[in-house]
């Protein structure tokens, strides 16, 4: 039977977490699948050995007690998304089957783990992370007693930025740990993973978008934890 990596729907350019996993990645024994708040295929969630929570819109605000008007908040959101993608975390956990978590993804972990996000991160700080044509592009500085750090071996690095909320540092979920910011003069939170990792399976969620990175078959903060990841798919265990 093959291992399954299932990717959660977005609106937002879908295609490129689905094309980062390459043919020579998957191999001939693992697949990937999509998991589709529209089409509600909930019965393929526990089919999976590894979950991508993909980038996005805005978590509804109501989840994390937000405000509910604030600056780019969107036109709509997607509380249909909220909740199938509550229900792949809640699986995952409780099945202990490793998640990435990318953008969006990474604040929706930190949420649903009881912690918050700012709605907003403010101009000054936009103008630093927040996408316009293209992506920003900015360093980061990795935990050297995090598993990033030692899954990709680097201190420092380079990441594509394009997001205007952003986890609060007081408000870290339950069991959550720092493994990057930006060093910025309001350090910005890039990267999160379990502080106790025992009896858990493999989470990693950052804020850049290692999918769709220029040259990111050559940037470890891309290249690593992809490999990583779908190793730990391949090695999951039903």
């Amino acid at each position: 039977m093959k291992k399954k990596i299932g990717i959660s729907y977005t609106e937002a350019n879908f295609q490129n977490y689905w094309n980062w996993f390459t043919p020579e990645d998957l191999g001939e024994e693992t697949e990937l699948v999509e998991l589709s708040f529209e089409r509600n295929n909930r019965a393929d969630i526990e089919d999976c050995d590894g979950f991508v929570l993909t980038g996005g819109i805005d978590v509804l605000p109501a989840i994390y007690g937000g405000a509910e008007e604030y600056p780019y908040r969107p036109d709509e959101f997607l509380p249909e998304r909220d909740e199938f993608e509550r229900l792949i975390y809640s699986y995952a956990q409780e099945a202990k089957i490793p998640v990435l978590g990318i953008c969006r993804g990474m604040q929706y972990i930190n949420i649903m783990e009881g912690g918050k996000v700012f709605e907003d991160n403010g101009e000054k700080l936009n103008r630093l992370h927040k996408k316009e044509t293209d992506d920003k592009v900015h360093e980061v500085i990795v935990n050297t007693h995090s598993l990033l750090y030692a899954i990709t071996g680097q201190k420092r690095g380079e990441v594509n930025s394009a997001h205007h909320q952003s986890v609060k540092p007081d408000k870290l979920g339950d069991n959550l740990m720092v493994s990057a910011y930006a060093d910025t003069p309001n350090p910005i939170i890039e990267a999160l993973e379990f502080k106790d990792k025992s009896d858990k399976a493999f989470m990693i969620g950052v804020q850049w978008h290692p999918e769709r990175m220029r040259e990111k078959e050559l940037n470890p903060l891309s290249q690593k934890i992809k490999e990583q990841f779908v190793k730990e798919v391949k090695n999951h265990i039903r």
